[in-house]
């Protein structure tokens, strides 16, 4: 299909460079085949080089003991970071108009090494107003370079590049903050960034002998430090949680050989730390502990078994999702490993033990700012499995409010006079007597009436089942679909509309998760959250009952007004939407759900589970 060639010279050290590759056939030159986009960096095969840990792996003999020695050392030292670089992207000004209206509808795109970002895009502006903030681990210690392009984005064609910038981390000191003007290379206009520069937190990796909160003293300096009394001191430093992942049992074989070459990676947000590889093995034991600090307690711990490949990428084995506030702590246990989509059981399991200690002050504090964004992944994709999947749990949402308006129609119409009749003196009463403060006061009634029932063994949460049957649907239609990539049809017509099918595919995700979130909430799905609102409501009511609407809307008003003046480069959010965006949707509810352990899974279930 085409052929091109790469001319190291071309390149600079230690720099990413975006390359774009002509595919050439040697018997047709004349002939246009195509290009190649790459990321290419150079880098020595020698010294102590933080990115290039997989290259390293390869490069090694599997073989010799002192080699796989010395595989770990610089492995272990590859992964840990040496500080946090915060990006905040403010705005962009006097940019190219790059659509036939004159104006263009920019977002920007971020590296730094492995490490990437997207903005979201604004539409039909040359002056944008992001306000967004990123974070990148700086494993340099002189610094590094952060690659940043803008492009405008072009539905249903390839989007237009608009200028590209570059920041030089070896020039700004550390812990503190700078405001960068940025002018435009190969483009119009100037990108507005603060950039700040921090040490690094406590992330390690050691053996199973040696860490940290196995030594009394050093647990309790970490328990001092995270106590109440410490609330209101470095906001940002939520807690700590150590992994230890032990080994695993009954690992799938991928290789011909009928073994696997299984190593585990430990992820919390966009922090990402991995074993070394046990090499032709089922049953691997690794013992080894991960650190890491915790800046969000609401964060997902993702623990993934590959199996490494010399000549291609890692195939994937199995996975597990802890979300921190369900951890136990000091309890080795054994779980079930599951399906990239979370969604069914694959082959075997890992065991593991977790201790996450925090500050609840802190955390609920975390609790009403934005959400870290994950570094970018994969494109979203149209599919009609999700689609429908969206579409059904949006009708579950809908259905709820149908009935709650039937139930309360069902009153007027004296269906039942006894309910009728309550429903009136309650109505009759509550308008008489209503106040302000009842509102936030009537929000805590469900709450709590949930809370008693749970306390009494009537777990009223919603049975998630039916969540469960959709999502092993939907799993088995994917490999279907993964199976036959030649079929037709309906996904063809959906590719044509792709950017739209995209944007009601979220849009319906987005109405159902906000439904399911408000639902959980008052269903003590994450009793942190459940309580840290039953504070809240309780405040609200007490200031409702104290101050009048007045005092509290010029409150809020001023506040609003001067926000700008006070901040210019403040970064806007709702606190309500960042409290729900922390409270699980009944997808994710079952995505976190540990599996049951089946020491004899029938032929077919295990040949079902298992993603070939």
């Amino acid at each position: 299909m085409g052929s091109a060639y790469l001319h190291l010279e071309s390149l600079e050290h230690q720099r990413s460079l975006d390359v774009t590759l002509d595919l050439k056939d040697p018997q047709y030159p004349e002939h246009d085949l195509g290009s190649l986009e790459l990321t290419v960096t150079l880098s020595p095969k020698e010294g102590d080089i933080r990115d290039a840990t997989m290259l390293l792996r390869r490069n090694w003999k599997r073989s010799s003991k002192y080699q796989s020695m010395r595989l770990s050392d610089v492995h272990r030292k590859a992964q840990l970071w040496r500080g946090i670089v915060s990006v905040s992207l403010i705005e962009g000004r006097n940019l190219q108009p790059m659509d036939a209206n004159g104006f263009s509808d920019p977002y920007v795109k971020f590296r730094m090494g492995h490490q990437k970002y997207k903005s979201k895009t604004i539409p039909k502006t040359l002056n944008p107003q992001w306000r967004e903030q990123f974070d990148f681990h700086l494993y340099e210690e002189q610094g590094g370079y952060v690659d940043i392009t803008v492009w405008d984005r072009d539905a249903g064609k390839k989007d237009d590049f608009m200028g590209r910038c570059t920041i030089d981390l070896s020039l700004l000191s550390k812990e503190h903050t700078h405001k960068l003007d940025l002018p435009l290379e190969e483009g119009e206009g100037v990108l507005v960034l603060l950039v700040t520069l921090t040490a690094s937190a406590a992330v390690s990796i050691s053996d199973l002998s040696v860490n940290m909160l196995d030594d009394p003293h050093e647990r309790h300096q970490i328990m001092q430090r995270y106590s109440l009394w410490r609330s209101l001191h470095n906001l940002k430093d939520v807690g700590v949680v150590q992994v230890k992942v032990i080994r695993a049992e009954g690992l799938m074989a991928a290789d011909v050989t009928g073994k696997s070459d299984p190593f585990c990676v430990v992820e919390l947000s966009n922090d990402r730390l991995q074993t070394h590889t046990v090499y032709k093995n089922l049953n691997p034991e690794w013992n080894k502990v991960f650190t890491f600090n915790v800046k969000d307690i609401h964060s997902v711990l993702e623990v993934t078994v590959y199996d490494e490949d010399r000549d291609r990428s890692a195939d994937f084995l199995g996975k597990v999702a802890i979300p921190l506030l369900n951890i136990q702590n000091g309890e080795r246990k054994a779980y079930v490993l599951k399906s990239k989509e979370l969604t069914g059981p694959t082959k075997g399991v890992i065991f593991l033990e977790i201790d996450v200690i925090f500050n609840a002050v802190k955390a609920g504090l975390r609790t009403l700012t934005p959400v870290e964004q994950k570094y970018i992944e994969e494109e979203p994709k149209v599919s009609k499995q999700m689609l429908l999947r969206n579409f059904n749990r949006v009708r579950r949402c809908i259905m709820f409010l149908i009935n709650t308006g039937c139930y309360i129609n069902s009153c007027f119409e004296w269906e039942s006079p006894q309910r009728s009749i309550c429903a009136f003196v309650i109505f009759t009463i509550v308008v008489w007597n209503f106040e302000l403060y009842m509102i936030p006061l009537a929000l805590l009634l469900p709450l709590a009436w949930n809370y008693i029932l749970i306390a009494s063994g009537k777990d009223t949460r919603q049975d998630v089942q039916a969540v469960e049957d959709l999502l092993e649907d939907e799993d088995e239609d994917f490999d279907k679909d993964d199976k036959d990539s030649e079929r037709k049809g309906f996904m063809n017509k959906l590719y044509a509309i792709q950017d739209v099918c995209i944007s009601v595919q979220n849009a319906l995700d987005e109405v159902a998760s906000y439904g399911e979130r408000i639902k959980n909430t008052f269903n003590w799905t994450v009793p942190f959250l459940s309580w840290l609102a039953i504070v809240a409501l309780v405040v609200a009511t007490i200031i409702v009952y104290f101050i009048p609407l007045r005092f509290i809307v010029l409150a809020w008003g001023v506040n609003k007004f001067t926000k700008k003046l006070r901040d210019p480069y403040a970064i806007d959010n709702n606190e309500l939407l960042d409290f729900l965006s922390r409270v699980p949707s009944d997808v994710q509810v079952v995505q976190y759900q540990q599996l049951k352990l089946d020491p004899n899974p029938s032929p077919n279930k295990r040949k079902k589970n298992n993603p070939g």
